[in-house]
C-alpha cells in the first residue's frame, strides 16, 4: 500500500463524497447481546458500509475497493472474499493484478484458508499462464515454512490442474538435500512419482527410487520418512516387496549395526508376514541379541524385540504377535 492509499484509509467512509449515497447497515446483535465484541471504530464503520453494498449486491469498483479494505482488517472473512469474487467476475477485472493483491495479503497470512481458496479460484480462471506464478509462490512459502499444509496442497493442485511437472522431482531433491528429515518433501516426492504424467508411474520409477531411499536409510536409519517411502514403493504389490533383495538387504545392514532399530524390525516383521524366509545368519544374529531366543518362531522373536525397543506401542506389538498368520515362520 502506498502513502496515498494509507492516507485514504484514515479518512472515515462517512466523510468520503463517493460514499455519501450509501446508508450504512449496522450489525444486528439483538437488544441485549451477552458478550458484545469490542470492535474498533474503523472496523465497525467499514463493516457497516460493506453490509450495505452486499445487501444491495452492488458490484462496482468502489465495492471492490471496499472488500479490499475489509480484508485488510480481517483476512479470514469468507463472505467478503466470496463477494469480491462476484465483483471480479462482473467487472471482468485483470486477474494478474488480483494475484498481486493476494501476494500482499498473504505476506502475514500464509495459513489463512480463505486466501488460499481465493488464490486457487484466480489461478484456475487464469489457466496455464498462472503455472509459473503458482509454483514460485508456493516455493517461496515453503522456503519460509517447509511444513505449510496449505502451500503443499495448493502446489499439488497447481501441478495437476495447470502443469509444471518438469522440475518437480528436482525441487523435491533440493528440499531433501537441505533437510533429509523433511517428511513433507518425502510425501511430495511420492506424489510426483505416482502422479506425474512424465515419469511413467510407480512401476517405472521403482528401481531408481528404491536406490534413492535405501541410501537415505543407511545414512540416517532413525529417519522414519524413507522407511515409509520404501514401503510405499511396493503398495499393492506384496509379492515384489517380499522378493526384493534390496528390501531385506537394507533391514539386515541396519540391524547389523543396531539390533534395536524400530523401523528395521517393523519392516522385517511385515516381510515375514508376507512370506519372507529369513537367512540363517539373520536368525542367528537376532537370536543372539534377544532373551527370547528359545522361541522357535522367529516372528515371535521380532515382536518381542519390538516390544522392548518401542515400549510406547508395546501393546500393539503384543497384539501383532498374538495375531500372526499361521504360515509365518
Amino acid at each position: 500500500m502506498d502513502s496515498e492509499d494509507e492516507e485514504e484509509t484514515t479518512i472515515p467512509l462517512s466523510q468520503r463524497p463517493e460514499w455519501s449515497d450509501v446508508q450504512p447497515l449496522p450489525q444486528d446483535d439483538g437488544p441485549n447481546p451477552v458478550v458484545p465484541i469490542a470492535y474498533t471504530d474503523e472496523f465497525r464503520e467499514t463493516m457497516d458500509y460493506f453490509r450495505a453494498v452486499f445487501h444491495k449486491d452492488e458490484r462496482s469498483p468502489r465495492a471492490l475497493d471496499l472488500t479490499a479494505q475489509v480484508i485488510r482488517l480481517n483476512a479470514a472473512n469468507y463472505t467478503v472474499w466470496h463477494f469480491r469474487r462476484l465483483i471480479l467476475d462482473s467487472l471482468q477485472c485483470d486477474l494478474q493484478e488480483e494475484l498481486d493483491f493476494i501476494d500482499g495479503m498473504s505476506s502475514n497470512n500464509y495459513k489463512n484458508y480463505q486466501i488460499w481458496h481465493h488464490r486457487r479460484w484466480v489461478a484456475e480462471k487464469l489457466g496455464n499462464i498462472a503455472t509459473t506464478s503458482e509454483l514460485k509462490f508456493t516455493e517461496k512459502v515453503l522456503f519460509l515454512d517447509p511444513k505449510n499444509y496449505h502451500a503443499w496442497s495448493h502446489r499439488q493442485w497447481a501441478l495437476q490442474a495447470l502443469g509444471g511437472w518438469e522440475g518437480e522431482l528436482k525441487f523435491c531433491e533440493e528440499l531433501l538435500e537441505d533437510d533429509i528429515f523433511n517428511n513433507s518433501a518425502w510425501n511430495q516426492r511420492y506424489f510426483v512419482i505416482t502422479k506425474s504424467p512424465l515419469l511413467g508411474g510407480l512401476q517405472n520409477m521403482r528401481d531408481s527410487e528404491l536406490s534413492y531411499c535405501t541410501e537415505a536409510i543407511l545414512k540416517n536409519p532413525e529417519n522414519e520418512s524413507p522407511w515409509r517411502y520404501l514401503r510405499g514403493l511396493y503398495k499393492g504389490d506384496n509379492e515384489a516387496f517380499v522378493k526384493s533383495p534390496a528390501i531385506s538387504g537394507v533391514c539386515t545392514r541396519v540391524l547389523e549395526k543396531n539390533r534395536h532399530c524400530v523401523f528395521a524390525l517393523c519392516l522385517l516383521l511385515d516381510l515375514l508376514c508376507y512370506g519372507f524366509q529369513p537367512t540363517p545368519d539373520l536368525i542367528e544374529m537376532l537370536r543372539n541379541e534377544s532373551s527370547s531366543n528359545l522361541d522357535p518362531k522367529f516372528s515371535n522373536l521380532v515382536c518381542s524385540m519390538l516390544e522392548k525397543a518401542d515400549p510406547m506401542r508395546g501393546r500393539y506389538w503384543t497384539w501383532r504377535r498374538d495375531n500372526l498368520p499361521s504360515h509365518v515362520c
